[in-house]
């Protein structure tokens, strides 16, 4: 049975959930029912009416994951008017040019963000509302702002004269194309672009996740991930807060030991996470028990190795929480040799395939009938999608089509016309192949414009290099490029793990030559890596933890 419009789905969730918890902030415990967010949303409605805010307006919104920055999303949304959420770690200087672009005409926004962003660089913007204390911090409309903020109570009292109840909860239908966000990325290319998703994007989302009961009315998610973001904005929120799930704000840096605590804590009933998570994850908890002696004894004895499997198993399961369905891996390529060993011990995980310009997502398949190297089948009565090559057998780039698709670029006619063709095929960008028993299973080689072409011909995937390379002693991230017609790998090393076999610098350059070695017994004779190059800091990241490639080309 079809499902209602977007903002009928909310509207039924909010009064049928009334309740129940919604919200909970995990650095302070302090938790909200679904009738009291309704409330929060209903008294900002009456804000943006009585300031002039209009559907269609833009309304930025910037900072970290709070209470409030969940409440001034969907308040934003189910009003008609367009939310812009703008990512916490863009530098002052972004944020501002993302404000400006958009036209957003109000600004919400943490007061660390408000600190150090300059409000004389955004002039069209009228007033800025602290998140924090839900405050006026500026007013440029003659102190309206302020005024009307001031009479607030008041004026909800004589809206609402026998109190906020379940059956005031109506939000106005629009027509599905109208845009609801517009979502700047952060990209591996460096290249920012305002995504404009409208009501039928989102909704095709929200619907699968209904659909395939992600999450469900009293399960529990934890939300570690950017919520202005488009991957944990759908599935930490948009879909939960649909069918009534209790979500639970992490609001700090998702390091190993503190999502592992907040897991123990939570016990989330769907896990939705980045690779670089369960990569860490696997490194801490997973390689040091399998590398001693007597367990690789005992990982190469037949049928020994299945009374171990399940106890590593068993125990990275309660590392998660304990109680969750599955591991929703997706945002970025999954390390192949920790996907190979998740799906031999049978981990409850399955890596997914999106992107924002989809809302994000593209493929998915439920962990039980996951093909290790895919990244999922693609969505059945939501998206289509076809590869861009002469042989079928050959990788190609991926056109995706479908309800979940974006309406374009904003304010950027001529990228939209190079991306989506008269056909109305997005072009991903990204390479692979289609196969499984209805050829709709997708299987990701690596990004277009990062692919290599070799001097006899032959296509490199710098990605898959990588992720051998990442498995190698000593090797925390790397990243193989091209320079002057051979494959350089920039390797930052892991301190930790050189510290604690006591390993100088002196001794890395050779080090790192015989992991080159070993390397390259490893791939294809035209992938050979010709040497390594240390660098001393990190690589520099997108939100969703991919390495901004365009930075050391």
């Amino acid at each position: 049975m079809p499902h209602p419009p977007l903002l009928e789905i909310y509207s039924r969730s909010f009064r049928d959930n009334f309740q129940d918890p919604c919200l909970t902030e995990y650095t302070t415990g302090k938790t909200i029912t679904y009738g009291e967010f309704s409330k929060k949303i209903a008294r900002l409605h009456l804000l943006f009416e009585k300031t002039g805010i209009k559907p269609g307006d833009k309304v930025a919104l910037l900072g970290k994951n709070t209470t409030n920055w969940v409440v001034v999303f969907m308040a934003t949304i189910t009003y008609g008017a367009v939310i812009v959420p703008i990512l916490n770690d863009f530098n002052p200087h972004d944020c501002a040019h993302i404000i400006n672009h958009s036209g957003s005409v109000i600004l919400f926004i943490s007061d660390s963000n408000w600190e150090s962003l300059d409000f004389s660089s955004v002039p069209d913007v009228y007033g800025a509302i602290s998140l924090d204390t839900m405050k006026v911090v500026a007013d440029r409309k003659n102190n309206s702002i302020t005024d009307n903020l001031r009479k607030l109570p008041q004026r909800f009292r004589r809206r609402y004269p026998h109190g906020f109840r379940p059956d005031d909860i109506t939000y106005e239908e629009r027509d599905p194309e109208n845009i609801a966000l517009i979502n700047y990325t952060s990209g591996t290319t460096g290249f920012s672009k305002g995504v404009m998703l409208s009501l039928r994007a989102l909704w095709g989302n929200v619907s699968f996740g209904i659909d395939s009961r992600l999450h469900y009315k009293g399960s529990r998610a934890l939300s570690f991930l950017p919520l202005a973001h488009a991957y944990g904005c759908a599935f930490d929120m948009l879909v939960p807060l649909a069918v009534g799930t209790h979500i639970t704000l992490l609001g700090r840096t998702p390091t190993p030991m503190i999502l592992m605590r907040a897991l123990a804590e939570v016990k989330p009933s769907l896990i939705i996470c980045v690779p670089l998570i369960l990569e860490k994850i696997y490194k801490k908890m997973i390689v040091p028990a399998i590398s001693s002696t007597s367990m690789r004894w005992a990982l190469a004895i037949p049928f020994l190795d299945r009374a171990v499997f399940p106890r590593i198993r068993n125990r990275l399961i309660q590392a998660f929480g304990g109680e969750f369905e599955e591991v929703i891996v997706g945002g970025a390529p999954l390390n192949s040799e920790v996907e190979n060993f998740l799906h031999k011990i049978h981990f409850p995980f399955t890596v997914g395939y999106g992107m924002t310009e989809c809302g994000p997502l593209i493929s998915y398949t439920p962990w039980r009938q996951f093909i290790p190297g895919s990244s999922g089948h693609i969505l059945d009565g939501y998206m289509e999608a076809r590869i861009l090559s002469e042989r079928e057998d050959q990788p190609g780039e991926i056109l995706v089509r479908g309800t979940n698709e974006m309406s374009g670029y904003y304010r950027k006619s001529d990228i939209t016309a190079a991306t989506i063709d008269e056909d109305g095929w997005l072009h991903t960008g990204d390479m692979g192949t289609l196969g499984g028993d209805d050829g709709k299973t997708l299987f990701i080689r690596g990004r277009y414009k990062t692919m290599i072409l070799s001097a006899t011909g032959q296509n490199i995937y710098p990605e898959e290099i990588e992720s051998k390379l990442n498995n190698m002693p000593y090797v925390m991230e790397s990243l193989v490029v091209e320079r002057n017609g051979k494959l350089i790998a920039l390797v930052f090393p892991d301190s930790e793990a050189t510290d604690k076999d006591g390993i100088d610098d002196s001794q890395m350059p050779q080090i790192m030559e015989n992991i080159r070695h070993d390397l390259n017994q490893l791939i294809a004779p035209y992938e050979q890596v010709s040497a390594i190059q240390l660098v001393p800091d990190e690589f520099q990241k997108t939100p969703k933890r991919s390495i901004k490639r365009f930075l050391y080309q």
